[in-house]
């Protein structure tokens, strides 16, 4: 058997060509023409094998080069990447890359480990997300990799979502959201802020329970013709004389009920209470929030929740801004050159927009007016508004008064004449 590429395949090669070429053979299709000009089926089955031979060579060195393509053309996608957006999951994670002119040039679908491994091998700086749980995490693990990570708030995103819903368009808006100009985003928290949320979020749902397991006792109590005072300490203070007061209008199973139930409330008082020492003891050590303290009408609660919140409130341009963010300014409503202002927009954090509202209202009933900074502005002001104007307007003041405080990193310092809105 001869070597191929010797000379003497080389002149076969040469004559079995001129036969192909006389006998009309197809090379793509393996078919034959009708019309056979002098060649005989041997020199036929002849030509048939040196052309089988030579397509599959051909096949296998244009595949090997349409590889080396493919592997350039990624290559090259990868450097044209502008943005990449990330939809994120429980346990999957969708990517979608765009380029400058906004083409999709990528989509894949991942768990945290996996796309932690390949966003570490991307060259693309500009990294989007919603701001939801786990982006945190997340956008801190991709900052330390060196991309430019952005958190956008979930509603911002929803205008770029086109036609329908499912995991890679969202990651595809993500993507063109991510790269506007006047977009808004979200500051990455840090573990101290995470912690300080945490203890605020747990801390309000043992007070939602609380309030739910006394409403519940009082209705049960009712039922037996058992009536008390609108204040829990009312409650508090006749629970054990109820359970030990054998004349009482109670069955055994409800005797039994109500004990569950005082001991549930008993409990949470506890949890709460521990809760409290742990918040007290943040805001004495915590440079922040002993400066926010100073300020009338922010205690040890409200200054942590807005340090959780906003943390040295760089994401603010200037006091306004986080009033506004809070909800705590009219809603606008105006259209053909007429300014139609409504209620406050209730935006952003509720929880603490409504702690601000409780502490400017205790501010405002408890205040020593004559002796107070904001007393001769609280004077003016009541005498034009009723009173919860009045208390949202407080709290709008010193929510600004508190973003000034964080922002310059100066203590609270007082402007006794200062009366206005």
């Amino acid at each position: 058997m001869l070597a191929y590429g010797s000379p003497q395949v080389g002149l076969n090669a040469i004559h079995l060509e001129e036969h192909a070429s006389r006998c009309h053979f197809d090379p793509i299709s393996t078919t034959y023409a009708h019309q056979q000009v002098g060649c005989n089926r041997k020199e036929l089955g002849r030509i048939h094998r040196f052309i089988s031979v030579n397509e599959m060579v051909r096949r296998l060195i244009s595949s090997c080069s349409l590889s080396d393509r493919v592997g350039r053309f990624k290559e090259d996608h990868f450097m044209q990447i502008h943005s990449v957006g990330i939809d994120l999951g429980k346990t999957t994670f969708h990517l979608v890359a765009l380029s400058a002119t906004g083409t999709v040039l990528l989509r894949k679908k991942f768990t945290q480990k996996q796309l932690i491994t390949f966003t570490a091998n991307l060259q693309t700086p500009l990294i989007g997300m919603e701001a939801c749980s786990g982006a945190h995490f997340l956008g801190r693990t991709l900052r330390e990799q060196g991309h430019d990570v952005r958190l956008i708030p979930a509603q911002f995103v929803k205008p770029f979502v086109k036609s329908n819903k499912n995991d890679f368009l969202d990651a595809e808006a993500i993507a063109e959201a991510v790269d506007r100009q006047n977009m808004r985003f979200v500051p990455i928290k840090t573990d101290d802020q995470l912690d300080l949320q945490a203890l605020h979020r747990v801390r309000d749902r043992l007070i939602a329970r609380r309030t739910s397991v006394i409403n519940q006792l009082r209705a049960f109590l009712l039922e037996r013709g058992m009536t008390f005072a609108r204040t829990p300490g009312k409650l508090r203070l006749a629970m054990p004389d109820i359970l030990e007061n054998a004349d009482a209008n109670l069955t055994p199973r409800m005797r039994n009920l109500v004990g569950l139930l005082w001991s549930e409330w008993k409990e949470l008082e506890q949890q709460i209470a521990t809760i409290n020492g742990e918040v007290e003891q943040i805001a004495s050590s915590d440079a922040a929030c002993v400066r926010l303290r100073q300020i009338p009408g922010i205690g040890p609660l409200i200054a942590t929740a807005i340090v959780a919140a906003i943390g040295n409130g760089s994401a603010f341009r200037k006091g306004r801004e986080f009033a506004s963010w809070l909800g705590l300014v009219p809603r606008q409503h105006s259209t053909g050159g007429k300014a139609r202002l409504l209620g406050i927009s209730k935006r952003g954090n509720s929880y603490l927009r409504k702690i601000l509202i409780h502490g400017a209202r205790s501010a405002v009933v408890r205040m020593k007016r004559e002796r107070a900074p904001l007393g001769a502005w609280l004077d003016a002001l009541q005498t034009r508004a009723p009173l919860n104007v009045v208390v949202t307007a407080t709290a709008n003041k010193l929510a600004r008064i508190a973003w000034a405080v964080l922002s310059t990193g100066n203590d609270y310092r007082a402007h006794p004449n200062s009366t206005a809105a």
